[in-house]
């Protein structure tokens, strides 16, 4: 129960949609989602596969818990290997997407080759087809949704897309759902694009089974009440999103500032979660309309925005005018400190077209703000830039540099490389701010000396979402750690890294982790599926899944090398702060992390942990 037991496989070359049975001994080590697609894509691809040639495959994969009552129960994620990095890539996404596919029927879709012209896949419960989508393509991901729904006569479909981010093959395209919700990173988008597949459309109306629908009830029921009781998710992140962070980060020392010259940024407060609550004098509304909450999810921590109409970068531009997905932490942080810029409808207008042509803030920001630095530097000057000024803090350069990736024009094309290509073409390596080739987010390793660790040994290239210490080291949850201090955090990252593993597997959002712990999700996985599920089971599937990554990336040609962070976080002491004289200790944490996960010296699993998970 829960799983559907059923994959659709799509072959695009062939132009065929088979249904199969899913592997359910599979299902049982790996739970769902992030873990059981990548099981399937470790076995069906090579390692060493070309990420944006046919013979790489695609999946989108819900999790057990996905479509049902569980709190946050609405996510889904794309698993293939990612042109950005080169490694495993998963990308998890909520809105309404993973549920209706769900419901649907299917517990993965596995896209395989390249159609040889644009073609959409259109699903209604059991019936699935291949439709041209010649029409649609050069079209934004808006513009895709609206004529679908408008071709469907039917709004109740739910739609992931990609924008021209993606057909142009900008190395961080995302696929966007729902309009605002994104499988973001790594440059899934791209491989999709790749395959000539503009979007998926999914209409379902089966339902969700459990297996014992009493014990999920009060399952789920007691989660719910955690949640809206924790000051985390019942009141901070309703209130304020993931904005909520902006002035507690800076103050702590770890907001990367200026392409992470700085951990400090003076402009905070004006685009922080309490900045757009402020009323606005022009036209006497705040740029938040609403919160916005994904399918089945209590804590509502979505933004809906809507920008000044005197502001410049709306003038004749009446789309940007409605309100749409607002500003979340990381993408205020990149577009804003890692550029230097403090105008918020500037970066809220900088988010709208992030969503409406596909790609990820985070890597479009942090591979902006070293073309700054570049720029600032005289490494790159107006004839690379086609006259752009990319100075730090220029509102104007920053939407001129937005615009043109987003067409993918002039400079805006090489943007679309990601910040390490970027640096290296040009001569200036170390300025880009990368782990195994993705842009790292929001939070500064000299200041939480915890992510510096995760960032580095994080399986799909620097992110944030893999092993969240910020929770810990910042906001004291489960337990407050120090920040500064490099001592007990390989433990920590390892605890959090398959913690997150298996949440992410199991349908839900890593959210629920700020205030519930495995003894509150294993009861809910357990009434829902087959099987014996405790909360050290699921710790074991998150450890499996962890080395699984690792070991399809060691296959790739990734080493212990690899496991590292840019120069500057390592010899460049912080100017300011709290952590100030403080470079990242990663040279401390990683060989007991090493040894903790049952690696050799140089991070390889050793046979006996491989053994010990049934690997």
């Amino acid at each position: 129960m829960a799983w559907t037991r059923k994959i659709l496989r799509v072959n695009l070359t062939e132009g065929t949609c088979e249904s199969e049975p899913l592997n359910m001994e599979w299902a049982q080590k790996y739970l769902g989602q992030r873990g059981l697609a990548t099981k399937y894509l470790v076995e069906e691809t090579d390692p060493k596969v070309d990420p944006l040639s046919p013979d790489n495959k695609m999946i989108m994969a819900t999790g057990p818990l996905t479509g049902t009552i569980a709190p946050t129960g609405g996510r889904y994620s794309v698993i293939t290997k990612g042109p950005l990095t080169g490694a495993i890539a998963c990308s998890n996404s909520g809105g309404f997407f993973g549920a209706e596919m769900k419901n649907a029927g299917w517990d993965m879709i596995i896209f395989e080759g390249k159609s040889v012209s644009p073609v959409y896949l259109s699903i209604e419960n059991d019936n699935a087809e291949l439709v041209d989508a010649s029409d649609l393509w050069g079209k934004s991901v808006w513009e895709t949704e609206d004529m679908i729904r408008e071709a469907r006569g039917d709004n109740d479909v739910r739609i992931a897309s990609i924008g021209k981010a993606g057909e142009n093959g900008v190395l961080f395209a995302c696929i966007i759902n729902d309009k605002d919700r994104a499988a973001g990173r790594s440059g899934v988008g791209a491989v999709m694009g790749s395959k000539n597949l503009k979007a998926v459309c999914v209409r379902g109306t089966l339902g969700v089974e459990v297996e014992d629908g009493m014990k999920f009830m009060q399952a789920t029921s007691a989660a719910k009440k955690i949640l809206a009781d924790n000051a985390v998710t019942g009141e901070g992140l309703p209130t304020y999103g993931t904005q909520v962070l902006m002035n507690v980060i800076n103050e702590t020392g770890a907001l990367p500032t200026r392409n992470a010259g700085d951990v400090q940024f003076d402009g905070a407060s004006k685009i922080g979660g309490e900045a757009m609550h402020e009323v606005r004098e022009s036209d006497g509304k705040a740029n938040l309309v609403s919160s916005h909450a994904c399918f089945s999810c209590p804590i509502s921590c979505g933004r809906i925005s809507q920008i000044d109409p005197e502001h410049f970068t709306v003038k004749g531009k009446p789309k940007y005018l409605e309100p749409s997905g607002g500003l979340e932490y990381e993408n205020a942080w990149s577009l804003g400190a890692a550029t230097g810029v403090d105008d918020l409808e500037a970066l809220t207008y900088c988010n709208f077209v992030c969503n409406e042509q596909g790609f990820d803030p985070i890597s479009f920001g942090s591979t902006v703000a070293a073309a700054m630095e570049m720029y600032q530097s005289g490494a790159i000057g107006d004839n690379v830039t086609g006259g752009i000024k990319l100075e730090f803090g220029n509102t104007e350069g920053l939407i001129q540099i937005l615009e043109a990736t987003a067409a993918g024009e002039g400079f805006g094309k090489e943007i679309g490389l990601g910040s390490k290509r970027l640096c290296e073409k040009y001569g200036k390596p170390e300025l880009s701010m990368t782990v195994k080739g993705q842009e790292f987010p929001a939070y500064d390793p000299r200041g939480i000396q915890g992510m510096g660790l995760t960032y580095a040994t994080s399986n799909r290239g620097a992110c944030h979402l893999r092993g969240y210490t910020v929770a810990s080291e910042v906001l004291g949850i489960p337990e407050k750690t120090d920040p500064l201090v490099t001592d007990g955090k390989a433990g920590l990252v390892k605890a959090f890294q398959d913690v997150t593993a298996a949440v992410d597997s199991s349908g839900t959002c890593i959210f629920i982790t700020f205030a519930l712990t495995m003894d509150d999700i294993a009861p809910q996985v357990d009434a829902a599926c087959e099987g014996d599920w405790t909360a050290d089971t699921l710790m074991e599937v998150g450890e499996r899944i962890w080395n699984m990554e690792r070991q399809y990336n060691i296959d790739a040609g990734f080493t212990g090398k690899d496991d590292t962070l840019p120069k500057r976080l390592l010899k460049d002491a912080a100017k300011a702060g709290p952590a100030e004289g403080l470079t990242s200790g990663l040279d401390k944490m990683l060989p007991e992390y090493y040894e903790l996960r049952g690696w050799s010296a140089d991070g390889v699993p050793s046979k006996e942990t491989m053994e010990r998970l049934a690997l």
